[in-house]
């Protein structure tokens, strides 16, 4: 055999042991896979720790907290799997929170609360959207920009006011945001079938396959034929539509909304969806991860409580955590590369 033949059937084998990779290989080395073996052990440790950790309610109120978070971070995770970043989260739960409220205290009822809270959050998502895409300003420079002007806006329309009353509908409302089925939280249940959404696009869906393919590298996609403008757009509308749920979810779990609502969240969102695997870089994205980088924040913050650590500490372990899965994404990415 010749050393051209040689070299070919080497090439040869050497792609086939590729593909046959096998589901658990491949999840191995995935980033959520390892947030998941986090958790766990945080788990372990915690319910040696403290006897209130594993109580059902505890574990209740994790799970409703960390559910708000995982909705918003699967919108960040389409705009970060773009390259893009939207700072302007949580300002619009704020705006979305405060729109709904004064909605719904005018009496127009539960649904028409809901659309409003999302027309609005749409509406800051596509202004977004356009800027970065069509004008082509920087996604830094543009949500930063909007997390200003939407906590600006909430505070005028608000007058600077805590809304507590909605109308007829507000023992729904309320049941909504802060209660459970069969155990189950309420936002629990829509993070689950949002992540499944999210999962299928990912996976099946001409969409998500344009969004990845934008991440990877945007001038071939552009000349491929993907309308990247439009796309790009859509991400930002999907972002802030995530967002708008989770203040609709969230603002029924208070029982009353100020235009303080969902301030610095933004920083939780961002740090969940990296951590979960999505890469900032662009062209990476997992449905379950950003869930399970929701889990892991909630995680933190409930474990340093239970443990006596001074709540002051915590948004230290949340930048603490978001440098380490930047690090080991960097780690992954030479590694390939080599």
């Amino acid at each position: 055999m010749s050393d051209q033949a040689r070299s070919h059937a080497d090439i040869d084998a050497s792609v086939t042991s590729r593909t046959q990779m096998s589901g658990f290989q491949a999840m191995v080395r995935t980033q959520p896979f390892w947030v998941l073996v986090a958790i766990i052990a945080i788990g372990l440790v915690m319910s040696f720790v403290s006897d209130v950790f594993l109580s059902e309610r505890n574990l209740f109120n994790i799970t409703r907290n960390f559910a708000f978070f995982g909705i918003m971070a699967l919108g960040m995770s389409a705009v970060i799997c773009t390259g893009g970043i939207d700072l302007s989260v949580g300002s619009l739960m704020g705006l979305a929170g405060i729109v709904c409220g004064l909605v719904m205290q005018a009496g127009f009822g539960l649904f028409w609360g809901f659309v409003a809270c999302m027309a609005a959050s749409a509406m800051v998502g596509l202004v977004n959207g356009i800027l970065i895409a069509y004008v082509r300003l920087a996604p830094f420079v543009v949500t930063l920009g909007m997390l200003a002007m939407a906590r600006s806006i909430a505070m005028v329309t608000s007058n600077n006011k805590m809304i507590y009353e909605f109308g007829p509908d507000q023992d729904l409302f309320e049941w909504i945001g802060g209660e459970s089925i069969y155990g189950i939280p309420n936002p629990v249940i829509v993070l689950v079938i949002l992540t499944a959404v999210f999962w299928w696009v990912w996976r099946y869906s001409v969409w998500g396959r344009w969004v990845i393919a934008i991440g990877g590298n945007a001038k071939a996609a552009k000349l491929s034929g993907i309308p990247v403008e439009n796309v790009t757009v859509s991400v930002y509308v999907i972002s802030s539509l995530c967002a708008g749920l989770a203040a609709f979810l969230m603002v029924g779990w208070f029982g009353s909304v100020t235009n303080a609502l969902g301030l610095t969240y933004e920083l939780n969102v961002i740090a969940a969806t990296v951590i979960g695997g999505a890469n900032l870089m662009g062209g990476v994205v997992y449905a379950l991860g950003a869930p399970i980088g929701a889990a892991l924040m909630e995680l933190i913050r409930n474990s340093l409580l239970l443990a006596g650590i001074d709540a002051l500490w915590q948004q230290f372990f949340v930048g603490l955590f978001l440098i380490l899965a930047v690090l080991l994404e960097q780690i992954r990415n030479r590694g390939r590369g080599d």
